[in-house]
């Protein structure tokens, strides 16, 4: 499971002219599901995710959870984060986890995260065509891959 997760000012996400969630201060993360992911990896990443400290203290150092300042959160579904690019030009997403099991994993991640952060969580459409906008605050971009724990 891969997720690139920004610390944005505002983010919001919008499918077929419809916003389907938008936030202010807070995170936007995009969501990769693999093959052999598991809900252990989902466990994993919403720990790590939720007690990241990016924001800033009063003394302006990243010392602040997403917990500690209130924030909102948007999950939005990327099969792209897979992509391989090893041959030719054109990528590859062999790796991504098709729908079957990528679903239950990332309603399984968006409900364990809402859970542990006691508020809802935002998201896009699975599979939609979505377009998601954001202010990237610092800009602050982390990318955690829940198999290279060494983050």
């Amino acid at each position: 499971m891969r997720a690139v997760i920004q610390r944005v000012s505002s983010a919001q996400v919008v499918v077929k002219g419809k916003t389907t969630a938008a936030i202010a201060k807070g995170l936007l993360i995009l969501l990769g599901v693999s093959e052999g992911d598991e809900p252990a990896d989902v466990d994993w990443l919403v720990k790590k995710t939720s007690q990241l400290r990016i924001f800033d203290d009063e003394n302006g150092i990243m010392n602040l959870a997403i917990t500690e300042i209130q924030g909102e959160v948007i999950v939005v579904s990327q099969f792209t984060l897979h992509a391989s690019t090893k041959k030719g030009n054109r990528p590859s997403y062999i790796r991504a986890a098709r729908p079957e099991t990528a679903i239950p994993l990332y309603e399984m991640f968006v409900d364990s995260l809402s859970k542990f952060l006691e508020k809802p969580v935002g998201t896009g459409i699975f599979g939609a065509h979505m377009d998601v906008s954001l202010v990237n605050d610092g800009p602050v971009t982390i990318v955690m891959d829940s198999r290279d724990r060494d983050f």
